[in-house]
Protein backbone atom coordinates (compact mmCIF):
# COMPACT_ATOMS: atom_id res chain seq x y z
CA UNK A 1 0.00 0.00 0.00
CA UNK A 2 1.02 3.54 -1.04
CA UNK A 3 1.99 5.55 1.91
CA UNK A 4 1.36 9.09 1.83
CA UNK A 5 1.35 11.94 4.21
CA UNK A 6 2.30 15.72 4.75
CA UNK A 7 5.08 17.53 6.66
CA UNK A 8 6.73 14.17 7.96
CA UNK A 9 9.90 14.09 8.57
CA UNK A 10 11.82 11.41 7.39
CA UNK A 11 14.88 10.76 9.42
CA UNK A 12 16.04 7.41 7.24
CA UNK A 13 15.08 6.69 4.01
CA UNK A 14 13.47 3.01 3.30
CA UNK A 15 14.36 1.35 1.08
CA UNK A 16 11.48 -0.13 0.25
CA UNK A 17 10.52 2.91 -1.58
CA UNK A 18 11.82 3.99 -4.55
CA UNK A 19 10.85 7.29 -4.76
CA UNK A 20 10.53 9.57 -1.19
CA UNK A 21 9.22 13.48 -1.30
CA UNK A 22 9.90 15.20 1.52
CA UNK A 23 8.27 17.96 2.87
CA UNK A 24 8.15 19.64 -1.05
CA UNK A 25 7.14 23.72 -1.56
CA UNK A 26 7.27 25.66 -4.51
CA UNK A 27 5.95 28.79 -5.68
CA UNK A 28 6.01 30.91 -8.80
CA UNK A 29 6.78 34.72 -7.94
CA UNK A 30 4.56 35.64 -4.81
CA UNK A 31 2.07 32.57 -5.14
CA UNK A 32 2.71 29.18 -3.63
CA UNK A 33 1.71 26.16 -5.67
CA UNK A 34 2.69 23.31 -3.85
CA UNK A 35 2.70 23.08 0.10
CA UNK A 36 4.83 20.72 1.96
CA UNK A 37 4.38 17.89 0.29
CA UNK A 38 5.49 14.37 1.63
CA UNK A 39 4.65 11.14 -0.57
CA UNK A 40 6.61 7.59 -0.57
CA UNK A 41 6.20 5.47 -3.78
CA UNK A 42 6.93 2.20 -3.77
CA UNK A 43 8.72 0.62 -6.56
CA UNK A 44 6.36 -0.22 -9.63
CA UNK A 45 3.35 1.41 -8.01
CA UNK A 46 0.84 3.75 -9.97
CA UNK A 47 -0.29 6.65 -8.05
CA UNK A 48 -2.64 9.29 -9.89
CA UNK A 49 -2.00 12.98 -8.68
CA UNK A 50 -5.92 14.44 -9.33
CA UNK A 51 -7.16 17.66 -8.33
CA UNK A 52 -9.01 21.14 -9.81
CA UNK A 53 -7.25 22.45 -12.53
CA UNK A 54 -4.32 24.86 -10.73
CA UNK A 55 -3.97 22.96 -7.99
CA UNK A 56 -0.43 21.65 -8.83
CA UNK A 57 -0.37 18.34 -9.99
CA UNK A 58 1.79 19.56 -13.50
CA UNK A 59 3.69 20.80 -10.93
CA UNK A 60 4.61 18.73 -8.65
CA UNK A 61 5.48 16.35 -11.54
CA UNK A 62 8.16 18.72 -13.18
CA UNK A 63 9.75 18.82 -10.07
CA UNK A 64 10.05 15.14 -9.61
CA UNK A 65 11.84 15.00 -13.13
CA UNK A 66 14.20 17.38 -12.12
CA UNK A 67 12.85 20.63 -14.08
CA UNK A 68 12.28 22.97 -11.55
CA UNK A 69 13.87 23.51 -8.13
CA UNK A 70 11.58 22.47 -5.00
CA UNK A 71 11.58 25.80 -2.91
CA UNK A 72 12.10 23.45 0.46
CA UNK A 73 12.44 19.62 0.89
CA UNK A 74 14.21 17.03 -0.49
CA UNK A 75 13.93 13.84 -2.78
CA UNK A 76 15.32 10.47 -2.92
CA UNK A 77 15.44 7.78 -5.42
CA UNK A 78 16.92 4.49 -3.70
CA UNK A 79 18.29 6.56 -0.96
CA UNK A 80 20.25 8.76 -3.23
CA UNK A 81 19.00 12.35 -3.62
CA UNK A 82 17.80 13.93 -6.79
CA UNK A 83 19.01 17.67 -7.64
CA UNK A 84 17.06 20.24 -9.93
CA UNK A 85 18.01 22.41 -12.58
CA UNK A 86 20.00 24.19 -9.49
CA UNK A 87 22.96 21.27 -9.84
CA UNK A 88 22.46 20.28 -13.02
CA UNK A 89 23.30 21.36 -16.42
CA UNK A 90 20.96 19.41 -18.25
CA UNK A 91 17.74 19.08 -16.69
CA UNK A 92 15.77 15.44 -16.09
CA UNK A 93 16.81 12.29 -14.91
CA UNK A 94 18.17 9.10 -17.37
CA UNK A 95 15.79 6.56 -15.09
CA UNK A 96 13.28 8.72 -15.55
CA UNK A 97 10.69 9.92 -18.33
CA UNK A 98 8.04 12.49 -18.19
CA UNK A 99 5.22 13.00 -20.91
CA UNK A 100 4.29 16.71 -20.57
CA UNK A 101 1.21 17.91 -22.20
CA UNK A 102 3.08 19.61 -24.91
CA UNK A 103 4.64 16.38 -26.16
CA UNK A 104 7.79 17.92 -27.52
CA UNK A 105 8.05 15.58 -30.31
CA UNK A 106 10.44 16.17 -33.41
CA UNK A 107 7.67 17.84 -36.15
CA UNK A 108 10.12 16.85 -39.35
CA UNK A 109 11.00 13.19 -38.52
CA UNK A 110 8.41 10.16 -38.68
CA UNK A 111 6.69 8.71 -35.84
CA UNK A 112 8.86 5.63 -36.31
CA UNK A 113 11.86 7.82 -35.75
CA UNK A 114 10.69 9.65 -32.86
CA UNK A 115 9.65 6.62 -30.77
CA UNK A 116 13.46 5.46 -31.59
CA UNK A 117 15.16 8.39 -31.22
CA UNK A 118 16.63 7.45 -27.73
CA UNK A 119 17.28 3.82 -28.99
CA UNK A 120 20.81 3.12 -29.82
CA UNK A 121 21.96 2.91 -33.66
CA UNK A 122 24.92 0.25 -33.40
CA UNK A 123 21.89 -2.48 -33.21
CA UNK A 124 19.75 -1.14 -36.01
CA UNK A 125 16.80 -3.86 -36.40
CA UNK A 126 16.57 -3.87 -32.59
CA UNK A 127 15.65 -0.52 -32.88
CA UNK A 128 13.35 -0.83 -36.05
CA UNK A 129 11.60 -3.92 -34.38
CA UNK A 130 11.45 -2.19 -30.08
CA UNK A 131 9.86 1.24 -32.65
CA UNK A 132 7.20 -0.92 -34.27
CA UNK A 133 6.63 -3.05 -31.14
CA UNK A 134 5.58 0.25 -29.04
CA UNK A 135 3.65 2.31 -31.92
CA UNK A 136 1.31 -1.08 -32.31
CA UNK A 137 1.10 -0.97 -28.12
CA UNK A 138 -0.57 2.79 -29.04
CA UNK A 139 -2.39 1.98 -31.98
CA UNK A 140 0.01 4.12 -34.35
CA UNK A 141 1.26 1.05 -36.66
CA UNK A 142 -0.35 2.94 -39.41
CA UNK A 143 1.19 5.79 -39.06
CA UNK A 144 4.20 4.86 -38.70
CA UNK A 145 6.43 7.08 -41.59
CA UNK A 146 4.23 10.03 -40.74
CA UNK A 147 6.00 13.20 -39.48
CA UNK A 148 3.66 14.57 -36.44
CA UNK A 149 3.10 17.84 -38.10
CA UNK A 150 0.90 16.28 -40.35
CA UNK A 151 -0.69 14.46 -36.90
CA UNK A 152 -3.72 15.60 -35.04
CA UNK A 153 -2.70 16.53 -30.80
CA UNK A 154 -4.49 12.67 -29.75
CA UNK A 155 -2.03 11.15 -32.50
CA UNK A 156 0.88 12.92 -31.43
CA UNK A 157 -0.06 12.16 -27.74
CA UNK A 158 -0.01 8.79 -28.12
CA UNK A 159 3.43 8.90 -30.19
CA UNK A 160 4.52 10.78 -27.76
CA UNK A 161 3.88 7.39 -25.09
CA UNK A 162 5.38 5.27 -27.40
CA UNK A 163 8.80 7.17 -27.16
CA UNK A 164 8.88 7.71 -23.31
CA UNK A 165 8.48 3.48 -23.18
CA UNK A 166 11.19 3.19 -26.20
CA UNK A 167 14.22 2.93 -23.62
CA UNK A 168 12.38 1.42 -20.68
CA UNK A 169 12.56 3.77 -17.78
CA UNK A 170 12.45 3.30 -14.08
CA UNK A 171 9.49 6.28 -13.29
CA UNK A 172 7.20 7.25 -15.73
CA UNK A 173 5.60 10.48 -15.38
CA UNK A 174 2.35 11.06 -17.14
CA UNK A 175 0.81 14.90 -17.86
CA UNK A 176 -3.08 14.19 -18.61
CA UNK A 177 -1.91 11.55 -21.06
CA UNK A 178 -5.21 10.85 -22.62
CA UNK A 179 -6.09 14.28 -22.68
CA UNK A 180 -6.38 14.27 -26.37
CA UNK A 181 -7.38 11.27 -27.50
CA UNK A 182 -10.84 10.01 -28.37
CA UNK A 183 -13.08 8.35 -26.12
CA UNK A 184 -13.23 4.87 -28.25
CA UNK A 185 -9.59 4.87 -28.45
CA UNK A 186 -8.48 5.80 -24.41
CA UNK A 187 -10.46 3.15 -22.73
CA UNK A 188 -8.54 0.28 -24.76
CA UNK A 189 -5.09 2.27 -24.44
CA UNK A 190 -5.86 2.93 -21.13
CA UNK A 191 -6.05 -0.95 -20.17
CA UNK A 192 -2.83 -1.62 -22.36
CA UNK A 193 -0.51 0.99 -21.34
CA UNK A 194 -1.15 0.53 -17.46
CA UNK A 195 -1.17 -3.75 -18.10
CA UNK A 196 2.34 -2.60 -19.61
CA UNK A 197 3.77 -1.14 -17.02
CA UNK A 198 2.43 -3.01 -14.21
CA UNK A 199 3.57 -6.19 -16.51
CA UNK A 200 7.92 -4.31 -16.60
CA UNK A 201 7.12 -2.96 -13.31
CA UNK A 202 7.25 0.79 -13.76
CA UNK A 203 6.85 3.06 -11.57
CA UNK A 204 4.29 5.32 -12.61
CA UNK A 205 3.12 8.80 -11.41
CA UNK A 206 -0.34 9.99 -13.73
CA UNK A 207 -1.30 14.10 -13.08
CA UNK A 208 -4.82 13.86 -14.36
CA UNK A 209 -8.65 15.20 -13.94
CA UNK A 210 -9.84 12.39 -15.30
CA UNK A 211 -11.21 9.90 -12.55
CA UNK A 212 -11.17 6.74 -14.45
CA UNK A 213 -7.01 7.02 -14.34
CA UNK A 214 -7.41 7.09 -10.57
CA UNK A 215 -10.30 4.50 -10.09
CA UNK A 216 -9.42 1.74 -12.70
CA UNK A 217 -5.70 2.16 -12.68
CA UNK A 218 -4.20 3.69 -9.80
CA UNK A 219 -2.81 1.73 -6.42
CA UNK A 220 -3.21 5.04 -4.37
CA UNK A 221 -4.75 8.61 -5.55
CA UNK A 222 -3.53 11.73 -4.09
CA UNK A 223 -5.92 14.35 -3.54
CA UNK A 224 -4.41 18.01 -3.86
CA UNK A 225 -6.10 21.02 -3.55
CA UNK A 226 -4.44 24.81 -3.82
CA UNK A 227 -1.29 23.17 -2.84
CA UNK A 228 -2.01 20.94 -0.15
CA UNK A 229 -2.68 17.27 -0.23
CA UNK A 230 -6.13 17.00 1.50
CA UNK A 231 -6.63 13.56 0.81
CA UNK A 232 -4.86 10.03 -0.05
CA UNK A 233 -5.36 6.05 -0.10
CA UNK A 234 -6.50 3.79 -1.93
CA UNK A 235 -9.09 5.11 -5.50
CA UNK A 236 -11.70 3.43 -4.49
CA UNK A 237 -11.97 3.71 -0.73
CA UNK A 238 -11.81 7.63 -1.45
CA UNK A 239 -14.56 7.11 -3.87
CA UNK A 240 -16.63 5.34 -1.64
CA UNK A 241 -16.03 7.27 1.06
CA UNK A 242 -15.12 11.17 0.39
CA UNK A 243 -13.55 13.02 2.93
CA UNK A 244 -15.40 16.15 1.49
CA UNK A 245 -17.20 17.52 -1.49
CA UNK A 246 -14.38 18.75 -3.42
CA UNK A 247 -13.00 15.05 -3.12
CA UNK A 248 -16.37 13.93 -4.44
CA UNK A 249 -16.64 16.20 -6.72
CA UNK A 250 -13.28 14.92 -8.50
CA UNK A 251 -15.04 11.73 -9.17
CA UNK A 252 -18.07 13.01 -10.80
CA UNK A 253 -21.42 14.68 -10.04
CA UNK A 254 -22.35 14.85 -6.50
CA UNK A 255 -24.98 16.09 -4.07
CA UNK A 256 -24.01 17.71 -1.14
CA UNK A 257 -26.88 17.26 1.96
CA UNK A 258 -27.33 18.76 5.27
CA UNK A 259 -26.78 15.78 7.43
CA UNK A 260 -28.90 16.58 9.86
CA UNK A 261 -31.80 15.46 7.09
CA UNK A 262 -30.93 11.70 7.24
CA UNK A 263 -29.87 11.11 10.79
CA UNK A 264 -29.20 13.40 14.52
CA UNK A 265 -26.35 10.88 15.63
CA UNK A 266 -23.68 12.36 13.33
CA UNK A 267 -20.90 15.46 14.26
CA UNK A 268 -21.07 15.30 10.32
CA UNK A 269 -22.11 18.45 8.67
CA UNK A 270 -22.53 17.29 5.42
CA UNK A 271 -23.08 14.30 3.51
CA UNK A 272 -21.81 13.42 -0.40
CA UNK A 273 -24.14 11.67 -1.99
CA UNK A 274 -23.46 10.50 -5.72
CA UNK A 275 -26.65 10.38 -8.44
CA UNK A 276 -26.15 7.07 -8.61
CA UNK A 277 -27.10 6.75 -4.62
CA UNK A 278 -30.61 7.99 -5.12
CA UNK A 279 -33.25 6.05 -5.64
CA UNK A 280 -37.20 6.31 -6.23
CA UNK A 281 -38.72 5.40 -3.47
CA UNK A 282 -42.33 6.42 -2.17
CA UNK A 283 -41.63 6.80 1.56
CA UNK A 284 -37.97 8.47 0.50
CA UNK A 285 -37.07 11.63 2.73
CA UNK A 286 -36.22 13.81 0.03
CA UNK A 287 -39.28 15.34 -1.80
CA UNK A 288 -38.21 16.76 -5.57
CA UNK A 289 -39.57 18.33 -8.69
CA UNK A 290 -38.10 17.13 -11.40
CA UNK A 291 -36.48 19.89 -13.85
CA UNK A 292 -34.83 18.21 -16.63
CA UNK A 293 -33.98 14.59 -18.18
CA UNK A 294 -30.90 13.49 -19.87
CA UNK A 295 -30.04 10.89 -21.40
CA UNK A 296 -26.76 8.64 -20.71
CA UNK A 297 -26.93 5.49 -22.54
CA UNK A 298 -27.66 2.69 -20.04
CA UNK A 299 -30.00 5.01 -17.93
CA UNK A 300 -30.87 8.47 -17.37
CA UNK A 301 -29.90 11.42 -15.31
CA UNK A 302 -32.56 13.76 -13.64
CA UNK A 303 -32.29 16.76 -12.84
CA UNK A 304 -34.52 18.02 -9.76
CA UNK A 305 -35.50 20.81 -7.20
CA UNK A 306 -35.60 20.34 -3.77
CA UNK A 307 -35.98 22.42 -1.50
CA UNK A 308 -33.85 25.53 -2.89
CA UNK A 309 -31.09 23.14 -4.25
CA UNK A 310 -30.56 21.53 -7.46
CA UNK A 311 -29.78 18.11 -7.41
CA UNK A 312 -29.40 14.63 -9.95
CA UNK A 313 -30.46 11.33 -9.89
CA UNK A 314 -30.34 8.63 -12.07
CA UNK A 315 -33.08 6.34 -13.44
CA UNK A 316 -34.17 3.80 -15.82
CA UNK A 317 -36.67 6.02 -17.82
CA UNK A 318 -37.01 9.76 -18.95
CA UNK A 319 -39.57 11.52 -16.15
CA UNK A 320 -41.45 14.29 -16.97
CA UNK A 321 -41.04 17.92 -16.22
CA UNK A 322 -42.69 19.28 -12.51
CA UNK A 323 -43.10 15.56 -12.53
CA UNK A 324 -43.47 15.46 -8.24
CA UNK A 325 -41.47 11.82 -6.50
CA UNK A 326 -39.61 11.29 -3.46
CA UNK A 327 -35.82 9.74 -3.34
CA UNK A 328 -33.97 8.05 -0.76
CA UNK A 329 -30.25 7.01 -0.70
CA UNK A 330 -29.23 4.14 -0.21
CA UNK A 331 -29.06 2.42 2.90
CA UNK A 332 -25.88 0.87 2.40
CA UNK A 333 -24.56 4.34 1.79
CA UNK A 334 -25.73 6.14 4.71
CA UNK A 335 -24.17 3.50 7.27
CA UNK A 336 -21.40 4.28 5.40
CA UNK A 337 -20.88 7.96 5.65
CA UNK A 338 -23.06 8.93 8.25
Amino acid sequence: VLCLHQAVSLQKYVPDFMLVLNNISFRYDADEVLKSISIKIPQGSHLSVIGASGCGKSTLLKIIYGLYSPLTGTIHRNDKPLLGPDFNIIPGEDFMKFVAQDFDLMPFITARENVGKYLSNFYPEEKEQRSLELLETVEMTAFADIKPQYLSGGQQQRIALARALAKEPEILLLDEPFSHIDNFQKNNLRRKLFAYLKEKNITCIVATHDSTDALSFADTALILNKGNIVASGPPQSLFLNPPDAYTASLFGDVNVFDASLFTAKTQKQTICIYPHELKVDARGILKVQVVKSYFKGSHWLIEAKFNEMNLLFEHPASLEKETHIRLQPLTEVLQRRV
